[in-house]
C-alpha cells in the first residue's frame, strides 16, 4: 500500500508504517486541492495536518483510499459526512498535544501580565524603561476557561498550581477540576474574567463565537487568548479593543486564513499592536508533542489498514475486538438496516463456517461488523454480502 504524507509530519510516522511494508512519500508543506486530486490515485492511507482541505471532490479522486490521519487536534479541514459515506475512515490525535497547547497559553499568561513583548521590543530598540507600569502578578487574578475539555481541564490544574483562580464555561456538562468554578452562561464567565482563554473546536457552530458583543462584555483591562481555532474569533474587533485601550493585551496563535506552507507572507490586522503576542499556529508544534501524534495517529492507520480496527474513528462506527492468532478476520461496512449480523451469521452456519469472535457497533446510517472465524471465507462464501445494495465495503485480513 501507498502512504503519502503531508505537512512535514513527525518522521516516527513514516518510520512505523514504513516497518509495516508500506511504501511512504512524505512531503514538508500541503497540497492545493487540484494538486491533491492529482496525487491520491494509488494512495492508501493519506496523513494531513491542518491545513491541508479533504472535501468531495478529493475523496471522489481518492478512489485506493482507505483512511485519512488528520495528525493533530482538529478534523474540520475533512469533509467527514462525505469521507464516511464512501468508507474512509478518519482518524486524529485528540490528547496527543494537550499538555505543549497547555504550557503556551500559561506562558502567555505571564508574559502579557508584565507586559514582556512591550519590554523587550524597547530593550532591543535600545531603550531602558524600567517601570513597573501596567505589570501584574497573576496570583489571585481569575482566569475563564471557554470550552473545558482535554486542553481546558488540563490549563485549569495548571493555572491554579500558580495562583489562578478558575472559572469556566462549556455547553456540555464537565466535572470541574480542583477549585475551579463552573458559570451558567458565557456573559458571566466575560464579566468576571482578568483572562479569558478560548479553547472550542472547530464545529461550523462556533464560526465567529467571539465578536464585537462579547469582547464589549469582557472586564477593562481584560488579556484575550486564542489557541483553539482562528474562525472563531473576529481579529478586526480584536484589534479594536485593544486599540482603544480597553483589553490590555492578547495571544493568537491560530487565524481564520493561515499560510499554507513555509515562509509563505503573513497578514493579520492584529500585527504591529503593543502587547499582542502573534504565533503561527505553533500551540502543539513541540518535539515531544508532535513525535507522540505521529505515533498515535500512524497506529491508528495502521490497526485499521492491517486488522479493520476503528477505535476511535472520528466518522466511523468504532468496533475494538480482539485478536485472536491465527484466525482469519472479516470486516464488512454496510448501511445500518435490521438483520444485517443475523444474515452474516446465517450465511457462514449454512457453509459450515465456525465463528470465534464478532463484533457490531452502529454510527448514523452505518453500521460496522468484525467477525473472526477460524476459517478462510472464500470469495463465494462472500458473494451474497458483496452484491449487497447495503454493502459500503468488505474487506478480509489473516490475524
Amino acid at each position: 500500500m501507498k502512504v503519502l504524507l503531508l505537512e512535514s509530519i513527525h518522521p516516527v510516522a513514516a518510520e512505523a508504517l514504513r516497518r509495516a511494508g508500506f511504501d511512504v512519500e512524505t512531503r514538508t508543506g500541503s497540497l492545493s486541492e487540484d494538486e491533491l486530486v492529482d496525487q491520491l490515485p494509488g494512495v492508501s492511507l493519506l496523513g494531513i495536518r491542518s491545513n491541508t482541505r479533504v472535501g468531495p471532490r478529493v475523496l471522489e479522486a481518492g478512489k485506493d483510499l482507505l483512511a485519512v490521519g488528520c495528525f493533530c487536534i482538529g478534523t474540520n479541514q475533512v469533509d467527514l459526512v462525505d469521507a464516511a459515506q464512501r468508507g474512509v475512515a478518519v482518524f486524529n490525535a485528540p490528547f496527543s498535544n494537550t499538555r505543549s497547547v497547555v504550557e503556551l497559553v500559561l506562558g502567555e499568561i505571564l508574559t502579557l501580565a508584565r507586559r514582556l513583548p512591550d519590554k523587550t521590543r524597547r530593550m532591543h530598540e535600545g531603550i531602558w524603561d524600567k517601570s513597573a507600569k501596567g505589570s501584574h502578578e497573576v496570583r489571585g487574578r481569575t482566569l475563564g476557561i471557554v470550552g473545558y475539555g482535554n486542553i481546558g481541564t488540563q490549563l485549569s490544574n495548571v493555572a491554579e498550581a500558580v495562583g489562578l483562580r478558575v472559572i469556566f464555561y462549556d455547553t456540555t456538562d464537565r466535572l470541574a477540576h480542583g477549585n475551579a468554578r463552573r458559570v451558567g452562561t458565557l456573559d458571566e464567565l466575560l464579566a468576571e474574567s482578568d483572562v479569558v482563554s478560548l479553547h472550542v473546536d472547530g464545529r461550523p457552530g462556533n464560526a465567529g463565537l467571539f465578536g464585537a458583543d462579547q469582547f464589549a462584555r469582557m472586564k477593562p483591562g481584560a488579556v484575550f487568548i486564542n489557541a483553539s481555532r482562528g474562525m472563531v474569533v473576529d481579529d478586526v474587533v480584536l484589534r479594536d479593543h485593544i486599540l482603544s485601550g480597553h483589553l490590555s493585551g492578547a495571544a493568537i496563535d491560530v487565524f481564520p486564513i493561515e499560510p499554507k506552507a513555509q515562509g509563505e507572507p503573513f497578514d493579520s490586522p492584529l500585527r504591529g499592536l503593543d502587547n499582542v503576542i502573534l504565533t503561527p499556529h505553533v500551540g502543539g508544534a513541540t518535539q515531544e508533542a508532535q513525535e507522540e501524534i505521529g505515533h498515535f495517529v500512524s497506529g491508528k492507520l495502521l490497526g485499521f489498514a492491517t486488522t479493520g480496527g476503528t477505535a476511535l474513528s472520528v466518522n466511523l462506527p468504532q468496533v475494538v475486538a480482539p485478536q485472536p492468532p491465527g484466525a482469519f478476520r472479516m470486516g464488512y461496512l454496510h448501511t445500518s438496516v435490521p438483520g444485517v449480523l443475523a444474515g452474516i451469521n446465517r450465511l457462514l452456519a449454512d457453509t459450515g463456517v465456525n465463528v470465534i469472535g464478532q463484533a457490531l457497533s452502529t454510527r448514523g446510517e452505518q453500521g460496522y461488523v468484525v467477525t473472526d472465524t477460524d476459517t478462510v471465507l472464500t470469495d463465494d462464501t462472500l458473494s451474497g454480502l458483496l452484491g449487497s445494495p447495503h454493502t459500503v465495503w468488505l474487506r478480509s485480513w489473516r490475524l
